[in-house]
């Protein structure tokens, strides 16, 4: 079906208050009802003049430049609709467009100035910008309301002007009411005004410039005081009228109909700045990082999460403390008045930070932004990474290492059992000598002495030549990757039941097992033998940390999350420290050193985790225990197993 160009234009008047339509020959083809009136001029009348027989001087140039612009390919472009001397500047936004009409450009806009975002993620800049704009227009909006005068209104006026401005200490400010001046004219001739028109009159005007030649006036600056200017002339001919009103009680049609326009108009004013406010919260919300607006005082002014409502303080809502930040970012900005980035720890998360300063009229800061970005999942994955390179160099050494050491350990060991039965056969024979010769000495001690010890230091010898022979075992495991096929579907569940029932003597005496493993779980394909001997080292662990004050429990659960089975081995003792669970995984570090730990299990599972194609991870706390998380690819098949519950022993 066919779309009309004039079913276009009926469908634009409906979106926007101004519309403008001009062909390629500069006239006019279409134009709205409320642009019209603004020029108090009809629709019919508008239609099909020049656009030189309606604007003159530099708003025609202005026209014209921007169509130049639209027509050789730039996106978009701005100029600014005034018919005559005393009517406000319109800010219209253009797009050119080809129609079997030929070459058209339209001009668009509203009443109340767009001050909301492009679509997409606003940047720190033009929030911050666009809180400055709203914030001075809401300003002297409030300030009309509740000053007491004309005069005191006009004396205070320059303060709240100047928020809006991208130089405040340096912006002048002038008006003038019914003949009366405030302020001081802008020097040179480099300001702008807007005209104060009060029931169709113009009675006044405000200027504002800067006190430097160096400093240019902004286009959006232009809007901004229009937008003001024509709230002001509305509110002082509403309580012109309310007063002329109040003095004479009998008032005609045409002051009641005009009253009413004017409280309608403002009415819309007010919905516009609701709609602004709206747009920039909707903004925030739309924002995936914690954002907030923070004060001087550390209270939360605005952010983006619905459960933090103004007012709070930032340290108790993000972090759950009562006292500031050690490293407050808020402390820093306001030394510095710079922006900062930085890394921080909360709990088991990480957060990268960063906070921008707001400053007010003074240039001093009145407040921060911060953005908090949770970078948790980067920091365990470069973790990982970290583990595994590790790893892996490791993995190149101990293979030669261990050929190395277990070669002339096989040398003692076969010699100590020879010094052993030697010393079996022999000490007999001394002893019988030692009767008859009670001063004897063997290596410089009395016999009786050495007679009592040898044999400790020669089984010593053994046992740690024995010691050096499993250490080197261990390594060498480490270190094969190829060691047993990982070709098996394996039931995960399965091999976790058999693997408590394996440890159940050895554990119940600490603690009691419970398992929480979830039906249908897809197999994996590996090796059962492997993944056994990681969940039992995990299990014989967390015995081992249990508190003697209070019972310990280990609970082994399974679950499938999206591509990946999950084991969690998680119990309630003691618990690491950060510096130790940063070190689990290093091969030779143990805290069990004097009951005979090697500090390669847990470096093996994590291998073993690895070969898998998966990965493992550890998160703990002093005084509450420990939890390991292992995750591992897999395949398509599913097999039902129904879940089951151990505690103490076997249901």
């Amino acid at each position: 079906m066919a779309i009309s160009t004039e079913s276009v234009f009926l469908l634009l008047d409906e979106s926007f208050d101004y519309l403008l339509v001009i062909d390629g020959e500069e006239q006019i083809a279409y134009a709205s009802e409320m642009l019209a009136r603004e020029c108090r001029l009809s629709k019919e009348q508008l239609v099909g003049k020049r656009l030189d027989d309606v604007l003159t001087g530099s708003i025609l140039e202005g026209f014209r430049h921007t169509m130049t612009r639209v027509y050789s390919g730039k996106k978009s472009g701005m100029a600014f609709w005034k018919v005559c001397e005393d009517m406000p500047s319109i800010p219209l936004r253009s797009v050119s467009a080809e129609t079997g009409d030929g070459r058209l450009c339209l001009f668009w806009g509203n009443r109340f100035p767009d001050l909301s975002f492009e679509k997409g993620i606003a940047s720190d800049s033009q929030v911050a910008e666009r809180v400055k704009e709203l914030s001075c227009i809401y300003a002297v909006a409030d300030w009309i309301e509740v000053s007491s005068s004309v005069d005191e209104f006009f004396e205070e006026f320059p303060k709240y002007l100047r928020q809006g401005m991208q130089f405040p200490e340096h912006t002048v400010v002038y008006s003038m009411y019914h003949g009366k001046e405030y302020g001081q004219r802008p020097p040179g001739d480099n300001f702008m005004k807007s005209n104060l028109i009060v029931g169709g009159e113009i009675i006044g005007e405000i200027a504002v410039g800067y006190d430097r030649p160096d400093l240019a006036m902004l286009p959006e600056e232009q809007t901004l005081l229009d937008e003001i200017g024509r709230t002001l002339g509305l509110t002082l001919d509403r309580k012109q009228l309310m007063e002329t009103l109040a003095a004479k009680r009998e008032e005609s049609e045409e002051q009641q109909a005009q009253l009413d326009t004017v409280n309608l108009y403002l009415d819309d004013i007010k919905g516009g700045f609701e709609e602004s406010r709206v747009r920039l919260e909707t903004m925030f919300q739309a924002i995936p990082d914690k954002m907030a607006i923070i004060d001087l005082k550390r209270n939360v002014i605005m952010t983006n999460r619905e459960s933090v409502g103004p007012g709070q303080k930032c340290h108790k809502v993000f972090f759950g403390s009562d006292r500031p930040c050690a490293d407050c970012r808020l402390r820093k900005i306001i030394k510095d008045k710079a922006p900062i980035v930085l890394e921080i720890k909360h709990d088991d998360e990480y957060y990268e930070v960063h906070a921008l300063p707001i400053f007010n009229k003074q240039h001093e800061v009145d407040g921060i932004i911060e953005f908090y970005r949770d970078v948790t999942y980067k920091r365990t994955y470069e973790q990982q990474l970290q583990q595994a390179d590790k790893l892996a160099s490791l993995g190149q050494l101990v293979s030669g290492i261990g050929h190395e050491i277990n070669n002339p350990n096989q040398f003692i060991r076969g010699n100590v059992k020879i010094i052993q039965q030697a010393l079996e056969d022999m000490l007999p024979i001394v002893d019988e000598h030692f009767k008859t010769h009670p001063d004897m000495r063997i290596a410089r001690l009395q016999y009786d002495f050495f007679r009592s010890h040898i044999m400790v230091l020669v089984n010593d010898m053994a046992n740690g030549s024995e010691r050096i022979k499993r250490i080197v075992e261990g390594l060498k495991r480490f270190a094969r990757r190829d060691e047993g096929l990982l070709i098996d579907a394996v039931d995960v569940n399965t091999v976790i039941d058999e693997s408590a029932r394996l440890v159940h003597n050895q554990v119940h005496k600490y603690a009691d097992i419970e398992l929480n493993l979830a039906p249908d779980l897809p197999t994996i394909t590996g090796n059962a033998q492997k993944i056994e001997q990681v969940l039992i080292n995990l299990v014989i662990n967390a015995s081992q940390a249990m508190s003697e004050d209070r019972s310990g429990i280990i609970t082994l659960s399974t679950h499938a999350d999206g591509e990946y089975v999950t084991i969690v081995v998680e119990d309630n003792g003691t618990g690491m420290s950060d510096r130790t669970m940063n070190s689990i995984f290093d091969p030779f570090f143990t805290t069990k050193r004097a009951k005979g730990g090697t500090g390669l299990g847990l470096s093996i599972a994590y291998r073993i985790v690895e070969e898998h194609g998966g990965a493992m991870s550890v998160s703990s706390k002093l005084g509450v225990g420990t939890t390991f998380t292992i995750k591992i690819p897999h395949g398509r098949k599913k097999t039902t197993v129904q879940g089951r519950t151990r505690s103490g022993e076997e249901q």
